[in-house]
């Protein structure tokens, strides 16, 4: 049995019904044996849809499928399957995913374009929809509204725990409610997403402008994790508004102060998602905040923070608790972005390890060596050059990342 992650919420969130959402699991053997792993979600009519997907050259045939109906902007049912990603699949990959579409059309008694598939697993493997065809069906028959926790259970793949979060906002006129899961442990270094998250708020929202939010949201929260640098073929991240709540529709206007509540309402929502997930990856021992000041500007200041965040031997020192500070200066260095070797800063936590281009002179080793011993640890550098800032979330590399990879596909 697998262990689930030391950094796993001691108790699972409160997940409350979404009004004109409904979801249904089963066992389709996909797969796993002894396990869920097919969500069906159904919306009621008029919900809204947005979604972001991977930017990966090798994207899978349900990305392409999402992305061709995305923008009728509406939705009525959402099909995830685990154990296959349905990626390098050719022309039955689109085939499989048409198949799925029409399936859970005429469940749903809606057009395929408004059916929206994810698939995560094994690359290159054909999917025959026909095998879970009659599962399929059959979830037409249990859906509830209170089956958010098997929903974020039926799509993980090497994930330890389910990833939820939910949250409530008064937009004045009424409240409304935003539910997500994700799934997610490795092949993490999103690229718009994670490798599959899903939204769903009751609140009346116009598709161009849930797009817009969703679109700014990704940026600081899903895109700001990395557990190995590898982007997956499947990213996909989709949010649905079914416009239930008695609140009041929300003007087509990123800049009203009530699309701004729902804004920022979605952003602490995708953030906990996101660092659930950085705090999943596969074999993680230690959490890792990487914070970078000084930088030319934000895009370097990025760059530079997933160099150090992305380094096999940073994240290899900091599985062994070792402040090898070192390898902070050698990933900063090789990152391609201006930096001040001679005004350069680094910190353990409080510790300050070097500054003005040299270790600091009050800095010992086992200071930082205390600091390495935390479950959660905060490196920060300043570059030296300019304003520009970014933070990046990673985790350390294990032996246990190795051994989960090594026969991930047996």
């Amino acid at each position: 049995m697998t262990k689930v992650s030391r950094f796993a919420p001691a108790s699972p969130q409160s997940m409350p019904p979404i009004s004109g959402v409904t979801l249904s699991t089963c066992a389709a053997g996909i797969k796993y044996t002894d396990r869920t792993d097919l969500l069906l979600a159904r919306f009621v009519e008029g919900t809204t849809v947005a979604g972001v997907f991977t930017r990966s050259r090798c994207a899978s045939a349900p990305v392409d499928w999402c992305r061709e109906h995305l923008a009728d902007g509406h939705a009525r049912a959402l099909v995830v399957n685990a154990g296959n990603a349905n990626a390098f699949t050719g022309q039955r990959g689109a085939d499989a995913a048409r198949v799925t579409a029409d399936i859970a059309a005429d469940v749903a008694q809606c057009a395929p374009n408004e059916v929206f598939l994810a698939s995560t697993g094994v690359i290159g493997e054909p999917l025959d929809p026909s095998h879970f065809a009659d599962e399929l069906r059959g979830l037409a028959h249990t859906q509830t509204q209170d089956g958010w926790a098997d929903a974020a259970a039926a799509i993980m793949t090497t994930d330890t725990y389910p990833k939820m979060a939910s949250r409530t906002v008064d937009l004045g006129d009424g409240v409304i409610t935003l539910n997500g899961i994700a799934k997610g442990s490795g092949m993490i270094a999103p690229d718009m997403a994670t490798m599959l998250a899903f939204v769903a708020t009751d609140a009346d929202v116009p598709a161009p402008l849930l797009q817009k939010l969703l679109s700014d949201a990704t940026g600081p929260t899903f895109n700001a994790i990395t557990v190995d640098s590898d982007t997956s073929t499947s990213d996909t991240l989709i949010a649905f508004a079914t416009g239930q709540s008695a609140a009041a529709a929300i003007e087509n206007d990123p800049t009203n102060p009530r699309a701004k509540v729902l804004a920022g309402a979605l952003h602490d929502l995708l953030h906990d998602l996101a660092l659930q997930t950085e705090q999943d990856g596969e074999g993680i021992t230690k959490f890792v905040t990487i914070h970078i000041t000084g930088a030319e500007d934000k895009s370097a200041a990025d760059t530079i923070a997933r160099s150090v965040a992305n380094s096999p031997l940073v994240k290899t020192a900091i599985a062994g608790e070792d402040p090898n500070w070192g390898r902070i200066v050698m990933a900063v260095g090789k990152a391609g972005e201006k930096a001040d070797r001679d005004k350069l800063s680094i910190r353990f936590g409080d510790v300050l390890v070097a500054a003005e281009g040299e270790r600091h002179a009050d800095y010992r080793e086992e200071h930082g060596a205390a600091v390495m011993k935390h479950d959660e640890i905060v490196i920060s550098v300043d570059v030296g050059i300019g304003r520009g800032t970014a933070t990046v979330y990673t985790c350390d590399l294990t032996h246990d990342y190795v051994s989960i990879n090594a026969d991930y596909r047996s």
